[in-house]
């Protein structure tokens, strides 16, 4: 039974690189002993003040310079960056390697391998045992026994002393053979590990790889395997062909602008939502680098921040996915549907950079380029193996002709009298004299040597019928391997045809493509929030209840204040921002731009003058306070806002102050033949006096 868990709501270009670098040890004591002594001296000689005042002659400046080159090429090279040939980082082909040495058709204890492997990897058993619980985890290389952790889940593998391992029949079928290996030393010189494993299938694109070096990085994603399999043949038949991933989670992905998998390009891919009943949604396949955790926590984070309302999750997921997510009542399902796939990790992007290693330098290749050569290598590989099985059958040949030659013509009693070994030698190449033209090559000293190795009972025990049998069947050997080298590009798509029916049974997609489209985010957001203002301190948020209600809105929407100094602002919502003091205007900014009509009236500070002028607000920018009057310490003493030109007032009755010294105190402003003009206009004068009080003038709309 799966364990059900419920949550609630709360609140580069290439680079040359020396394939034989490696960093320098450093040793901190003689390091720093030595930067003393060399600046001592430096200090002392006259030259000092010339070489302190050019950084580049310091004495470690060219020091650094090279070890960082090194440190760079040795991270890019033998740590982050998976090589062409096999699609394998070093930790990962050590794993391998170790593996197969210790290939028994057993299963081995991880933390055996791991000790194991430390022969050829020097950097501790954390990066080994993460490497092959990793492969283990994709299941093509590496086949598992045990907990080793639930990618679905993101839960961890347990320790090396509990879980058990081996390797594939997949991994042994085209990972190995000796033969076709090249070899070096391990990093003491006690062993020998490959340099890459004769890989003859294109594993990078099967298994993916990802990796962060010293000024690149590569990611590769993971491809199906039936897929890779008929492009393969494809492309060794002189056809065009196209691959696009296939991830273990399933879900929609749209490869519209993946660009080959090449630096640049991207891929959306969205979570698998269904909807079980009216007020219940089901995810049952994740995207692509995410877990049923990170889900749950995004999707709890946007229900906390209001961007989406729900009521609680619950995570049942074991061998396959399943996160119910409850819904409130009132709710509408396609529309919770569309803001998971915005405000939570139900839909994500992945920006494909493939880079691998080929020729000691990292290359970024599009995918159709990195299947082309890796199944030109595998060609090549499969060639290397005809001509050695080709060799081994003639040399075969060669012997068990000898061996019959030496047998039924009696040889062997030509040496009974003989008491030296160069007797023995002499009388056995004499003995095959007259059957050296049977033979497809000459006879060696070797070959004659090893005649004498035949032991009586398998002379008393020869079958000729038996050894006509044995040698007619290596000449037939000999005629397919020949056929096959001849016929090589037909050879090579009939290993790939046995793979994939070998293996590929069974295994569809997971991933279903098709496009995705942009989902209007201003169209999907809920307006469940209420915005609240305190004017006097001069802020604005959501759900203060102990202040003056404005109205509902969105996460999404912005809010544009008007203060009384004549200031004005325009901020997204959030929980409390500050726009200034004694706001006297507060209302939600249109995303189409603000369309309304303003009649103010505010007394200059500069002049003391009061100025009335009509205008339109026009674009503005977030968080950046704009004036409405011509200079510091005006202040705003009428404000109107209409939705239309016809709305504006026509007339306003304005009343001075008494202590003005002004003899009229009263008096009505035409504002009929006032044009409305942009917020920065000054506007006209009104009266040269302090205004105590303006109100619209009713009579004048009559």
């Amino acid at each position: 039974m799966p364990k059900k868990k419920s949550s609630k709501p709360s609140d580069q270009p290439e680079l040359p690189l020396d394939s034989n670098a490696a960093p320098e040890p450093l040793d901190a004591p003689e390091s720093a002993s030595s930067a003393k002594e060399e600046t001592t001296s430096e200090a002392s000689s006259p030259a000092s003040d010339s070489a302190n005042s050019d950084p580049s002659s310091a004495p470690l400046a060219q020091h650094y310079r090279e070890w960082f080159l090194e440190y760079a090429s040795y991270v890019i090279l033998d740590r982050a960056v998976p090589h062409l040939d096999d699609g394998l980082k070093p930790v990962q082909r050590r794993v391998l390697h170790t593996l197969w040495e210790m290939d028994d058709g057993r299963f081995h204890k991880v933390a055996n391998i791991v000790g194991a492997t430390m022969r050829f990897h020097p950097h501790g058993d954390a990066s080994i045992g993460a490497a092959l619980v990793g492969i283990a985890q994709r299941g093509w290389l590496i086949e598992p026994q045990g907990n080793f952790g639930n990618t679905l889940t993101g839960d961890e593998a347990a320790a090396p002393r509990y879980i058990e391992a081996r390797l594939t029949n997949f991994a042994k079928d085209v990972l190995f053979n000796p033969k076709t290996t090249t070899w070096q030393l391990s990093y003491d010189g006690r062993a020998r590990e490959p340099v890459t494993l004769p890989a003859k299938f294109p594993v990078l694109l099967l298994e993916g790889a990802e990796g962060i070096a010293v000024g690149l990085s590569t990611r590769i994603l993971p491809h199906n395997f039936n897929d890779i399999c008929r492009a393969a043949i494809n492309h060794l038949q002189g056809k065009t062909f196209r691959i696009y991933p296939d991830f273990p989670t399933g879900g929609i992905a749209d490869f519209s602008e993946y660009n080959d998998g090449e630096r640049g390009g991207k891929v959306k891919i969205r979570a698998k939502i269904e909807q079980r009943s009216k007020y219940l949604l089901a995810i049952t396949e994740l995207p692509f680098g995410a877990t049923t955790e990170s889900l749950i926590e995004s999707i709890l984070a946007a229900n906390a921040k209001g961007k989406i309302k729900i009521k609680h999750v619950d995570d049942n997921t074991a061998d396959a996915v399943e996160i119910l997510v409850h819904l409130p009542q009132g709710a509408e399902p396609e529309k919770v549907i569309q803001q998971l796939y915005v405000f939570t990790n139900c839909q994500m992007q992945i920006s494909p950079a493939a880079c691998a290693i080929e020729n000691d330098k990292p290359h970024f290749l599009g995918v159709r380029e990195i299947l082309r050569r890796s199944v030109d290598r595998t060609k090549d590989l499969l060639k290397q193996e005809l001509e050695i099985k080709l060799g081994e059958l003639e040399q075969q040949w060669h012997w068990d002709s000898l061996e019959r030659i030496f047998i039924e013509e009696r040889i062997y009693r030509r040496i009974e009298k003989s008491k030296t070994w160069e007797s023995v030698l002499e009388e056995i190449r004499e003995g095959l004299k007259p059957f050296l033209k049977n033979l497809r090559r000459e006879v060696t000293e070797d070959d004659i040597a090893r005649l004498t190795e035949i032991r009586i009972k398998r002379i008393s025990a020869y079958n000729r019928f038996q050894a006509d049998e044995a040698i007619k069947k290596i000449e037939e050997g000999i005629k397919e391997t020949k056929a096959n080298l001849k016929n090589l590009t037909g050879y090579a798509i009939a290993w790939f045809e046995m793979l994939q029916e070998k293996y590929g049974k069974g295994l569809k997609r997971r991933t279903s493509y098709d496009e995705i489209e942009q989902i209007d985010v201003s169209a999907v957001v809920s307006a469940n929030q209420r915005l609240y203002v305190n004017r006097d301190d001069g802020f604005i948020g959501l759900n203060w209840r102990q202040h003056e209600f404005v109205q509902e809105c969105t996460i999404l929407d912005s809010v544009l204040c008007i203060m009384r100094d004549g200031t004005l602002k325009v901020s997204k919502v959030a929980d409390k921002v500050f726009m200034g003091r004694d706001i006297i205007h507060v209302a939600i900014w249109p995303k189409e731009g603000d369309q309304n009509f303003y009649t103010m009236v505010y007394q200059d500070g500069e002049t003391g003058k009061a100025f009335a002028k009509k205008f339109q607000i026009g674009g503005l920018s977030r968080d950046k306070l704009y004036p409405l009057t011509k200079s510091e310490g005006s202040k705003i003493v009428y404000l109107d806002v209409a939705k239309s030109e016809k709305e504006m007032p026509k007339s306003l009755h304005v009343s001075l102050d008494g202590r003005s010294g002004a003899r009229v105190r009263e008096l009505d402003f035409d504002l009929k033949d006032l044009a409305v003009s942009t917020r920065t206009a000054k506007g006209l004068t009104v009266t040269k006096w302090t205004v105590k009080d303006v109100k619209r003038n009713d009579l004048a709309l009559k």
